[in-house]
């Protein structure tokens, strides 16, 4: 499917100043900082799961229904992207940080697991105000390299979840889970830095635009029904490694410190991932890039439980290469066929993505409460494998 994007170049051009239709990378790199900082304290969950399995006397299914309950903001991200493609909400990612990094240095603090699911909920919010009109703001930058700039994007976002593991884990070493919560201040600060730096930012492209979500569904069914199964299938995968990964490995070895690591090259191998997806998919097309990610994804998945010693990091190091690259890929897939309301377009990609994720953790939580989390694991890689069928159902030409 080929459509004609004169008219959204024409529209790039007159509502972003100064602007062109070549590859912004100041601009780019400024948006990804800022997704970096936000990222950082929302992947503190993970590697602080043990501890409040522990503390709160929690069973997997619950702990898994944690990460629930920050995706449920996300159901409001079709209204959030249209309303991001009537006003500026460049102030939703200015305060994002502060936004997210309060409850979520807070959560220690938590005295039973509605408090804290409480403060999730309100990262939750944080994360739904700010994920949905940035990377429309990233496109519009991009030119006609969106999976290039869609990879600077998410690179942010991945950075932080590496980091983010050893920076939760380094702040409980010293300070102790209840007395961490001073690591918000970071937070702060990024709030403050990014208001001087983004201030002048347009993220708003049209006020006149009246696109209702209902419309937005109809124009954007044929990229997002198969999308949302590829999601679902791999949703198995990503939930296992990235939300589980610091539990199964303290299971086998006990160690808090590893397991918090062995995330972290996780996340690291995904950054090599997205960057070296997002341009690939440039070039040779986004249905290969996809098709290639989700045939060895399983793969190395399957090798990681199998095996062991440096393999097994190793096997780790290529899930987390295979796992996370699709995302950068997806985005510029949505992006270039969102003609009419882009930031919509990109909330219904976002709600789906979340909320298949979060309903995605409780069930993996509750098999591995029935068979433990290494045959978990198995059966993960084996649903990963479904998606295949829906990355023939993508449009084989992309949008120039």
């Amino acid at each position: 499917m080929i459509v004609n994007t004169n008219n959204n170049k024409k529209e790039f051009e007159t509502n972003l100043p100064h602007s062109s239709s070549g590859f912004q990378t100041g601009k780019i790199l400024a948006l990804s900082i800022c997704h970096f900082v936000h990222d950082i304290y929302s992947s503190f969950l993970a590697p602080l799961l043990p501890l409040f399995i522990e503390k709160l006397s929690m069973s997997l299914s619950q702990a898994g229904f944690l990460a629930s309950a920050a995706q449920i903001p996300s159901l409001l991200n079709p209204y959030i992207g249209t309303l991001a493609d009537r006003i500026s909400v460049r102030y939703f990612i200015i305060l994002a940080p502060a936004m997210t990094a309060v409850p979520m240095s807070l959560i220690g603090l938590a005295p039973s697991y509605g408090v804290l699911l409480i403060l999730l909920f309100i990262t939750g919010i944080s994360v739904a105000v700010f994920h949905v009109p940035s990377p429309v703001m990233i496109s519009r930058l991009s030119g006609t390299k969106k999976g290039l700039g869609m990879s600077f994007y998410m690179t942010g976002g991945e950075l932080a979840r590496t980091a983010g593991p050893l920076v939760a884990v380094g702040a409980v070493s010293l300070m102790g889970l209840e007395g961490f919560y001073p690591i918000m201040v970071f937070g702060l600060i990024a709030s403050c830095w990014l208001y001087f730096k983004f201030r002048d930012i347009p993220v708003n492209v049209d006020k006149h635009r009246h696109v209702s979500v209902m419309e937005t569904w109809h124009e954007m069914r044929f990229i997002l029904l198969p999308l949302t199964a590829i999601l679902v299938a791999r949703g198995f995968m990503h939930a296992s490694m990235t939300f589980f990964l610091p539990t199964f490995i303290k299971i086998e070895t006990g160690n808090l410190w590893l397991a918090g690591a062995c995330l972290t090259i996780f996340e690291g191998a995904g950054v090599i991932g997205i960057l070296v997806a997002g341009h690939f998919s440039d070039r040779f097309g986004r249905r290969w890039i996809l098709l290639a990610a989700l045939l060895s994804a399983p793969l190395s998945l399957l090798l990681f439980v199998w095996s062991g010693g440096w393999l097994r990091y190793l096997a780790l190091l290529f899930s987390g290469f295979t796992i996370l690259s699709t995302t950068p890929v997806m985005l510029a897939l949505v992006q270039e066929h969102a003609r009419n309301s882009p930031s919509a377009a990109n909330g219904f990609f976002m709600m789906v993505s979340f909320m298949a994720r979060s309903a995605i953790i409780v069930i993996v939580g509750l098999i591995a409460d029935l068979v433990g989390l290494h045959a978990t694991y198995l059966i993960s890689a084996a649903l990963g494998l479904l998606g295949i069928p829906f990355i023939l159902m993508l449009p084989k030409a992309e949008v120039l």
